[in-house]
Parts: structure tokens; sequence; C-alpha cells
């Protein structure tokens, strides 16, 4: 049953001590205020990681060659390694881990490009049909490059979004011819990639036509294997066949790092994910101990208002009040401040949140906490206010009436 009385008392105590009750709910609403920023703060760490991962496939190994650093079977050390179209079939038959894989042939620095009276440089990549799942690209028009290409050594390009944007400003790309160092090129298809701007504005064409216009060989750049959901376990030891195996192709002695450089996706992606779990660790321990500190405010500020109030409470019990009702006046006012604060720093934690979603940086994306975390945490920290204004209450409760009354 509401009581009127009791909570103008309530209202009387906190109105008599403003900065008092002001700093005890600021202690309380900035506990619930960190927790909830610093648990967005993290969410939006760890969706800007996780965007750094989505535009290559997680699973997967990069193959890229190097320079010897020791001599080996007679053959000096500075001795250039160069991959091949046979160092791909030979990954492609030996080792049936991987799912997919594409060679890769980069064309140094951006090419012009030019279609109609339009000329603007982007980057080209001759690369295999498997491509398109290495590096995550959705095909938003026509196709990507297919076996028929590659055999024929046709001259197709796939476009990045960002190419038909400024190229063909609205105009559709399939069929249309562009040109690159005098040859031209059908458009075959149009690609989307999460990574960002960068792979947006790329052409992909067959590997085997930029092998044959560009370098007259079956020479590769890079090697990129894609091994599906193969545990962590098996990826390692997959790195650790391929490249003995290349080693012994390419006479490279066994403990020479940097004759290739392997980087293994998904090893790295296990290594972010255990830095993110630390990271949360410490957010919840940082969060918890400031609402921990908001609560031990209120139980102190409790204890003090007992002490303000030790006569009044023993004429009430000199009167007649019972016990159970001094515990439920120092309790209610325990809810109140702690409930409020918390409301308040709750609220204002997802504001800020709010205001920060659409702030996006490398590493840094959409701030977010779930908003039933929140709304549990702050139950908690109403409950620790409860608990926190049990000791005051249970001692307001002994106080002998007698003794309280002559109190100064």
């Amino acid at each position: 049953m509401f009581d009127l009385d009791k909570w103008q008392e309530i209202f009387n105590s906190i109105g008599k001590h403003p900065m008092r009750t002001i700093l005890t709910a600021f202690g309380v609403a900035w506990g619930i205020f960190m927790l909830v920023l610093l648990l967005g703060a993290g969410r939006g760490l760890h969706n800007g990681i996780n965007h750094q991962f989505e535009g290559d496939a997680l699973n997967s190994l990069w193959i890229n060659p190097g320079r010897t650093s020791i001599p080996y079977a007679g053959l000096k050390e500075g001795r250039r390694i160069k991959l091949t179209n046979e160092d791909y079939d030979y990954i492609l038959d030996q080792f049936d881990q991987a799912e997919s894989l594409s060679g890769k042939y980069f064309l140094r620095g951006d090419k012009v490009v030019v279609y109609q009276d339009k000329s603007l440089s982007f980057s080209i990549q001759g690369v295999h049909e498997d491509g398109q799942v290495i590096e995550s690209l959705e095909i938003r028009k026509g196709r990507f490059i297919n076996q028929t290409d590659l055999e024929e050594t046709r001259k197709v390009a796939v476009i990045g979004g960002f190419v038909e944007r400024d190229l063909f400003e609205g105009e559709d790309p399939l069929g249309a011819q562009i040109v690159l160092d005098g040859a031209s090129y059908k458009v075959v298809g149009v690609f989307h990639d999460p990574e960002g701007e960068n792979t947006m504005r790329r052409i992909y064409l067959p590997v085997t036509t930029v092998q044959k216009v560009y370098s007259a060989h079956d020479a590769l750049d890079q090697l990129v294997l894609d091994a599906g959901d193969l545990p962590i376990g098996a990826m390692n030891r997959l790195e650790e066949e391929i490249t003995a195996g290349l080693k012994e192709r390419k006479l490279i002695a066994p403990e020479d790092r940097r004759a290739l450089r392997i980087f293994n996706m998904a090893e790295e992606y296990q290594n972010v994910l255990g830095l993110m779990r630390a990271i949360n660790g410490i957010i919840w321990v940082v969060g918890i101990f400031s609402m921990i500190a908001g609560v031990i405010g209120v139980s102190n500020i409790m204890l003090i208002i007992v002490k303000d109030r030790t006569k009044e409470i023993g004429i009430r019990k000199a009167i007649g009040a019972s016990p159970r009702s001094i515990i439920g006046m120092i309790f209610q006012e325990s809810i109140f401040i702690t409930t409020i604060a918390g409301y308040i720093g709750l609220t204002t934690g997802i504001f800020i949140l709010w205001a920060l979603n659409g702030v996006e940086s490398e590493f840094f994306r959409n701030p977010e906490v779930n908003i039933w975390l929140a709304f549990s945490a702050t139950l908690v920290l109403i409950f620790a206010g409860v608990l926190a204004g049990l000791l005051p209450a249970i001692q307001a409760a002994r106080i002998n009436p007698v003794t309280a009354i002559k109190s100064e």
C-alpha cells in the first residue's frame, strides 16, 4: 500500500541534504554508466575487428615468395623464390584440405582503364575462379571468372562496385568493353566486397590472361587457399606441411624463414579473439568495481542518515513504531536513490552509445550494448543497493529509544 507520509519523510530527508544525496546518486549512476559505456565500446571494437576480417576467407593461408637467407644444396643465399602454376597444381593435387585455391598476379601500381571518353586508374589482379571465395566477394551482376575463361585465356573482366559507379556512371556495364594498356576486355560481372573501398576499386582478370599478356611465363605473385571449417590445430599442421613441401620443391633450407612467408589467417583471427576476450574481461572487472563503489557509497550514506536521524528514530520507537517499519523506511530510501540513479546512468550510457553509433573507423564500428544485459545489470545494482541499506536499517531498528532521545 502506498504510504504518503513515509514518502514525504523520504523526500524531506533528501531535501535536507541535497549535496549528499546528489553525490551518492552520482556514484551509483556513474557505476552503471561506465559499465554500459565500456560494454558498448567493447562491442564496437569487436565489430571493427570482425569487419577487418570480413573481406577474406577466415580459414585461409596466404603464401608469398621471398628471398633465401641461408645457403642450401649448393645454392647461395639471397636467391629470389618464385611461385608458378606448377606450385598451384601441386597444392591442388597434394592437399585435399584446400577447398578453394587461387593464384594471384598483381599488376604493379594502379592502371589506367578507358571506357569511351573516360579514363580512370584502378587496381588490377589476375586470379583463378576460386578467387571469389578467397576474397568473400558477392556478385551483384553477371558472374565471376570461370574455368573456361582460364583455359581459353579470355579477355574478360569482373569489376568492383566503385569501378562501375565511377567509370560507367549509371550505365549497365555488363557486356561493355574496357581498354587496359591497349587491349580490350569484356565486363562479365560486378562484385561487392564488405572489406571496403580499396577492394571495390579493383578489377579482376583471368590469371592466365594476365600471365600471357604481361609476363609471357607462368609466374604467380601469391597463392591463397581456403580450408573451409578445418579446426585451428589441423590448420596449423596444414601450414607446416605446405611449407615443408614448397621448401623441398624450391630447394630452400628447412630453417629458412625468409624464403617463404605464409600468413595463417585462422591463427591470426584466433589471436585477435583471445585479445578481445581479455579486453572484455577487463571491461567487466572495471565496470563491476565501478558499480561496487557506487553501492558502497549508498551504504555509507545510509549509515550517516541513520546517525543523523538517531533521535527521530528513537522517538518513533518510543511512541510504538515497530522495527519492521523502521527497517522499511531506511530500505525504501535506499531503493529509491539507487533506482533513480541507476536509471539515469543506464539511459545516459545508452544515449551516448546511440550518438556514437555513426562513428566508424578502421577498428571501431557500431558500438552497442545488449539492452537486456544493461537492464539486468541495473536490477543487480538496485538489489545491491537494497543490501547496502540492510546494515543501516538493522542498526536503526536496534536503537534504544531512551539512548536515542538523549542523543544530540
